[in-house]
């Protein structure tokens, strides 16, 4: 049995876009490539032809991933999240400990994990060493610098 795959509300409705735009206009276009390479002559050699197929079955087994992820997934509810420690959905306020500088992540599941919108993945090395920490605790991470601290100063929602 495959494990749950925790997604927000967002998160879920983006997969399922993404999905049902693969199913249609993805699935459309791929069989209009292989037609299209299908019209130029011999299949055996037809470089193009061969691409297109091998296109669809990198489309599909795409969109076979997105069916099975959403399959095995569970969406969370921000408001029925425990804020007394770090969890999936937390935004952490955490504090570099070296330098002082201070970050805000929210730790979210691999398929919705985004750094340039300050979302992280709770399979990361970060969000590893920040889950189940509390306010003032210190969090050491392990990262390809080397091992640093980090303190938690805030968590919410």
């Amino acid at each position: 049995m495959s494990d749950y795959n925790y997604l927000t509300k967002d998160g879920f409705d983006r997969l399922m876009n993404e999905l049902e735009d693969l199913r249609t206009r993805g699935r459309a276009e791929a069989a209009r490539a292989i037609a299209d390479a299908r019209d130029k002559g011999d299949l055996a050699e037809n470089a193009e032809y061969h691409a297109a197929k091998d296109e669809q079955g990198m489309l599909e087994l795409k969109i076979s991933e997105l069916e099975r992820t959403l399959s095995n997934a569970r969406v969370l509810d921000a408001s029925q999240i425990d804020t007394s420690h770090v969890v999936l959905l937390a935004k952490v306020t955490i504090k570099n400990l070296k330098n002082n500088s201070k970050l805000t992540y929210q730790l979210v599941s691999e398929t919705e994990a985004d750094l340039k919108a300050k979302k992280i993945s709770v399979g990361s090395p970060m969000g590893q060493g920040l889950l189940g920490k509390s306010v003032g605790d210190v969090a050491s991470v392990d990262t390809p610098a080397g091992k640093m601290q980090f303190e938690i100063l805030e968590i919410g929602i």
